[in-house]
């Protein structure tokens, strides 16, 4: 299966010690340069990214079609420009990203996107984590991470989480 991120899910995670969370989810992830760059611009932050430069399930790739990638400029940000032409160009089972341009510019070009909060009900659905809720709070509590409440309830009833 081959799994492309952009910056959000990966950083996110990061911020709150839960990154191993894609590993046990999908094994390997592949993120453009660009993206490998956002990332790497949170250790200015006092983020420790040692776990990102250490993680060899994570794959650093260069994204070819620059062509493309500017093309999408128009929309996207850089880390979303790369990874969407990066995960075009490896014919990707499934783009992580969680910006909705992004999402709807993904679709636009025949990609599966799922978001963070859908990598969560994934690893809820499997095993990987035993409740959700707490890693949900903690990601709008630690990262900043927005979730309206609508969605916010949504996503606890479809882990089976009542709130």
């Amino acid at each position: 299966m081959i799994i492309v991120s952009d910056t959000s899910p990966i950083s996110n995670l990061l911020r709150i010690n839960q990154l191993p969370i894609l590993k046990e989810l999908y094994g390997t992830v592949i993120i453009p340069q660009q993206v490998y760059e956002e990332v790497s611009i949170l250790a200015t932050l006092g983020i420790d990214i040692t776990l990102i430069q250490l993680a060899d399930w994570i794959k650093v790739q260069t994204t070819l079609d620059q062509t493309f990638v500017t093309t999408l400029l128009s929309e996207l940000d850089p880390g979303e420009a790369e990874a969407i032409a990066l995960a075009i160009e490896l014919k990707a089972d499934r783009l992580l990203i969680d910006e909705r341009i992004g999402r709807t510019v993904a679709q636009r070009y025949g990609l599966r996107v799922t978001g963070l909060l859908g990598v969560l009900v994934a690893a809820k659905k499997n095993a990987l984590i035993s409740e959700l809720k707490p890693i949900l709070d903690q990601l709008i509590s630690q990262a900043q991470f927005r979730v309206h409440p609508d969605l916010y309830h949504q996503i606890l009833q479809d882990a089976d989480e009542v709130s």
